[in-house]
């Protein structure tokens, strides 16, 4: 006898589904029909544009942890010589922050006043300068014509001259307390990083396939490292120009103001590709303002000292850090600055060593095994 005598075949089947009173539910909406693709490719691209206006808003914020981690990727070398000396990182940090705050102070409160005095004296000057040119036959006939040099010397002699550039004693009080807020970010954040730099490091390696990890991992660190030793050497060929057009001013006329004008040399050396010579270029015409020989001396001085930074000492620092052509630093240097202006062209030599070290390791290498 079977073992499902007794069980009636009308109680093992399942019971029919409860008739809905709304009616039978359709066919499922089909993901090939027009409406349903345009419809959310539609809000694909809403929300695209959300995110990028997302970014856009926050953009300086953006901008600030940027700088911020090329700074900590700067100091991280310095960090790093010490932890091998034995000292625990978290110390190491720390004593590398007070010797950078304590350099910091100590060459504002020697540079400050003397620039302050020296561009005192430099605005002073400038009224007998256009005295200067006011006498030459063809800045005459220009300046009766227009009015330039009238307004130009009204505009220095103006006390008020430097407040009129920012929108008055509000606006100079407000970019002084936004600049002091900006550079408080940009220290706590450095901080952070400089602190956790191989923790978040570590984390971030950890999103990699376990198979890869190892080599995402070298050139995450051969990236750091380019970035660090890009900062760094950027900050010595800067501090090498200022110093040698130190030496050199104070054997001219400008003496007097060799000290700021030294100053803006670095401060604009630190720019790639342009800031050398905007910095000459100023420079230049300040010396030729003061005395055509001096000014003569001071074109001379740049000419070969550019060419000595360009083919000895720049290539020097950075042999160890970037290893890029010329034609592409050009390019990164250029595109840099159109897309972020000054910050843009500082940041654009150290990403493009990353990105073509990325592509050397990873694309080439992947097209050589085709």
């Amino acid at each position: 006898m079977s073992e499902h005598a007794g069980i009636d075949p009308a109680a093992a089947a399942p019971a029919p589904a409860t008739a809905s009173p709304y009616g039978e539910p359709g066919k499922p909406f089909s993901r090939r029909s027009p409406f349903f693709v345009g419809f959310v490719g539609a809000l694909g691209a809403l929300t695209a544009f959300w995110l990028f206006q997302a970014v856009l808003g926050i953009g300086s914020t953006l901008m600030l942890i940027v700088v911020a981690f090329f700074l900590a990727a700067g100091l991280n070398p310095a960090v790093e010589f010490l932890e091998r000396r034995g000292l625990r990182r978290s110390f190491a940090v720390v004593a590398v922050i007070v010797i950078a705050l304590a350099a910091v102070g100590l060459f504002l409160v020697a540079i400050v006043p003397v620039i302050t005095d020296q561009i005192t004296a430099l605005s002073k000057n400038v009224p007998v300068w256009l005295d200067e040119l006011e006498r030459n036959k063809k800045i005459q006939d220009l300046n009766e014509e227009y009015g330039v040099l009238d307004k130009i010397t009204d505009f220095v002699t103006d006390g008020d001259f430097i407040s009129t550039l920012f929108g008055g004693a509000l606006g100079v009080g407000l970019k002084v307390l936004g600049a002091l807020f900006n550079a408080f970010v940009i220290f706590v954040l450095t901080l952070y990083f400089l602190a956790s730099l191989k923790t978040s490091t570590r984390a971030v390696y950890q999103l990699a396939p376990a198979s890869r990890r190892e080599r995402f991992s070298s050139l995450g660190d051969k990236v750091i490292a380019n970035i660090g030793g890009y900062v760094s050497g950027a900050f010595l060929v800067a501090l090498c120009a200022g110093a040698c057009s130190l030496v050199f001013l104070y054997f001219t006329e400008v003496r007097e103001y060799a000290v700021a004008l030294a100053f803006v040399i670095a401060l604009l050396d630190v720019i790639p590709m342009i800031g050398a010579t905007i910095g000459a270029v100023l420079v230049s015409a300040i010396a030729f303002a003061t005395d055509v020989k001096t000014g003569i001396a001071c074109v001379v001085f740049f000419v070969i000292y550019q060419q000595f930074e360009n083919y000895v000492v720049y290539p020097r620092v950075m042999s160890k850090s970037v290893d890029l052509p010329g034609a592409v630093i050009v390019i990164a240097a250029l595109i840099g600055a159109g897309l972020l202006g000054v910050v843009g062209a500082l940041l654009a030599i150290p990403t493009a060593a990353a990105v073509l070290l990325v592509f050397r390791e990873v694309v080439v290498r992947r097209q050589d095994l085709r």
